[in-house]
């Protein structure tokens, strides 16, 4: 599978700049520059892009408040950092509030192209999925129309199981629409923190640990303290969504340093 897309690189440095999107579209990605913040909201609001390199540090704004931004506009684009090694607490900072990812300073031309064949091809496989489930489902709903008043044969017609729904007691989560439900009640969560929440309904009732659960759910390889830390934001976020009470939760179980486990309640 050709892995493409259109990738936004927001620096505000010249060079590496016109470097970073020079390197992007010899290695087949459409690349669109801007030198702020501000003018990568713009280019948002008007056109699609299948994925964000920005700087941590820019003129303006910058850091946590860019990804917000964006994820305003764009609730599951994935946005990547730049940052030096003094910056990793904020890059840290910046994941749990939805950032995909960091890459460290100076940059590798073969890490910048790594990380967005990865990134891109999960989105198209899970973008392909989701067109496969669709099709799948017209084609159940054809089938029960052209057989509907033939109850004998609607019997025998095979169920096909798609994995749209992950489905743990009461809490639904629609992979398709990427919504959450309990009781029939519309949940909502973050794009990230609703893939960690996939990743531990997927294992349930097993251990997840830190790592695993890190890179499932965001792609990243980290050491056993840093994943720790990532996973902290997005499990408080996931038990303000889904527990009656987050201070004592039932569902959503921390397994003292090892990870977590859902339980269906």
């Amino acid at each position: 599978m050709k892995i493409t897309g259109h990738i936004l690189i927001i620096e505000d440095e010249a060079v590496l700049r016109k470097t970073l999107a020079r390197i992007l579209q010899q290695a087949g990605f459409e690349a669109t520059t801007a030198e702020s913040a501000e003018q990568g909201l713009d280019y948002l609001k008007t056109t699609t892009f299948d994925l964000v390199f920005t700087d941590l540090r820019l003129p303006g704004i910058a850091g946590v408040d860019a990804i917000k931004y964006i994820h305003t506009i764009n609730p599951s684009l994935p946005v990547v950092l730049f940052t030096a090694q003094p910056d990793i607490n904020s890059a840290v900072e910046a994941l749990r509030h939805g950032a995909t990812d960091y890459l460290l300073k100076p940059l590798k031309p073969e890490i910048i192209v790594e990380r967005a064949k990865t990134i891109l091809s999960n989105q198209q496989k899970e973008k392909r999925k989701r067109e496969i489930t669709s099709e799948i489902e017209k084609l159940q709903n054809e089938l029960k129309q052209l057989e509907s008043g033939e109850e004998t044969q609607t019997k025998n017609i095979p169920e096909t199981k798609t994995e749209r729904f992950i489905k743990q007691g009461n809490l639904v989560l629609d992979l398709h629409t990427r919504r959450i439900s309990i009781k029939n009640e519309t949940i909502n969560l973050p794009p990230t923190s609703f893939d960690y929440l996939l990743v531990l309904m997927r294992h349930a009732p097993n251990v997840v640990d830190f790592q695993t659960l890190v890179a499932e759910a965001q792609g990243i390889q980290a050491e056993t303290r840093e994943a720790q830390e990532l996973t902290k934001w997005h499990i408080h976020q996931i038990r303000q969504a889904i527990e009656k009470d987050s201070r004592n939760p039932q569902m959503l179980i921390t397994v003292r340093g090892t990870g977590y486990r859902f339980v269906a309640d």
